[in-house]
C-alpha cells in the first residue's frame, strides 16, 4: 500500500512518498521518494506574523507540484500538515483556502500537541529495549516537541517555541529557555534512566556526519564535540568546505544547542537517531487508519473501498 505525507515546516516543506509492506507482525515502511524545498516560511511568520505574497506564492506553487507527483504515485491516501510558521501566520487560514483552491490539496494547520503526537506515532522505541523510558526530542525551525514515553505509553508532552530559525533570528527569549528547563527538570527525574530519541533534519545530518549506525546511539560528548567543531567554521565555510546545504549550514549549530540543552537538563547521555520525523509519523497514522478500515469492512462482510485521492484526479 502506498501513502503520501506533506510537512509544511518553518525551514522547509517536504513531500514523502512511502510504501507499507508486511514483514512478520509489523509493517515495514519504505521511503520511495522525499522531495524537500527550503522555503523558510519562518522568516516571515516569526517577524511579520504573516506570510508575504512572495512566500505564499512559492508555497502554493510547491503544493501544485506536489499534487502532480501524488497523482503519478497514486497513494491510497495522503495528509498535509503545516506546523509552527503557519500557526503564527495571521493569514494562515486564508492560505489554507488558497492552497485548496489552486492545488486541490487539503492542508491542516496542526497544534504543537498534535505535532508531538504525530511524531510519537512513529514508535521507534519498539525496536529498542523495553525497560528504559524514552524522551522523544523533535527540533524544527519554529518549535521543539518533547514527549516522555514509558512502558509502552506516551506519558506527557510539550511543545516549546524554541526552534532553529527562531534562534537564528534572535526571537527566542530567555523566558522560553527557562520554561523548557523547568518542565524537563520537573518531569525527567520520575523516569530513570532516560534514553533520548532525536528527530529532525539537523540531528539526522549530525548523525550522518559522525557516521553513527542506526542501531547505535549518539552520545552527549560526541554531539558537543561536533558542535564545537562546526562553530569554528563560518556559515559560508560549512557550505564550501563541509558540503552542507546553505539552509542547513546556518541552522545546524542552533539545533545542536537545543539538543545539548535538553540532554543536559534531562541528564540524558545518549540519543538514538532513527531518521524519522513528522512526515514519517503521518505515513504511519495513515497506514493504521487504513488497516482499521480494512479490518472493519472484512469483519462486516462489506466490500473494501480504499480511500483514493479523487480530489487530485481533476483540475478546478
Amino acid at each position: 500500500m502506498k501513502f503520501a505525507a506533506i510537512d509544511i515546516g518553518s525551514n522547509a516543506v517536504r513531500l514523502l512518498l512511502s510504501r507499507a509492506v508486511h514483514r512478520g507482525t509489523r509493517p515495514l515502511f519504505k521511503k520511495e521518494a522525499l522531495i524537500r524545498l527550503p522555503l523558510r516560511l519562518g522568516e516571515d511568520a516569526f517577524v511579520l506574523h504573516r506570510l508575504t505574497e512572495e512566500k505564499a506564492d512559492k508555497l502554493v506553487q510547491a503544493m501544485i507540484g506536489f499534487r502532480h507527483l501524488m497523482r503519478a504515485y497514486d497513494p491510497v491516501s495522503y495528509r498535509a500538515c503545516a506546523t509552527s510558521a503557519m500557526r503564527e501566520s495571521e493569514n494562515g487560514p486564508d492560505l489554507v483556502s488558497r492552497v485548496r483552491r489552486e492545488s486541490d490539496i487539503s492542508l491542516e494547520i496542526i497544534s504543537g500537541q498534535m505535532e508531538a503526537d504525530i511524531i510519537y506515532s512513529n514508535h521507534f522505541e519498539e525496536r529498542l529495549d523495553w525497560d528504559p523510558s524514552y524522551l522523544y526530542i523533535d527540533v524544527g525551525g519554529g518549535s521543539t516537541e518533547i514527549t516522555v514515553f514509558s512502558r509502552g505509553e506516551s506519558i506527557t508532552s510539550r511543545s516549546f517555541e524554541i526552534g532553529t530559525v527562531r534562534l537564528l533570528m534572535g526571537l527566542v527569549p530567555k523566558s522560553a529557555w527557562a520554561d523548557m528547563k523547568r518542565w524537563i527538570k520537573a518531569v525527567a527525574p520520575e523516569f530513570k534512566p532516560l534514553v533520548g530519541i532525536g528527530s529532525g533534519g539537523n540531528i539526522n545530518k549530525i548523525s550522518k556526519m559522525l557516521r553513527i549506525k542506526h542501531d547505535k546511539a549518539l552520545t552527549y560528548k560526541k554531539l558537543r564535540t561536533l558542535r564545537e567543531y562546526l562553530q569554528t567554521f563560518s556559515v559560508e565555510e560549512r557550505v564550501k568546505i563541509l558540503g552542507l546545504r546553505p539552509d542547513r549550514a546556518d541552522v545546524i549549530v542552533p539545533a545542536a544547542d537545543i539538543f545539548l540543552s535538553v540532554m543536559k537538563w534531562a541528564r540524558i547521555k545518549r540519543v538514538f537517531v532513527p531518521e524519522i520525523g513528522l512526515a514519517d509519523g503521518v505515513i504511519r497514522m495513515l497506514y493504521e487508519e487504513h488497516a482499521k478500515e480494512l479490518e472493519r469492512t472484512q469483519t462486516e462482510g462489506a466490500p473494501v473501498s480504499q480511500i483514493r485521492l479523487d480530489d487530485l484526479s481533476r483540475d478546478n
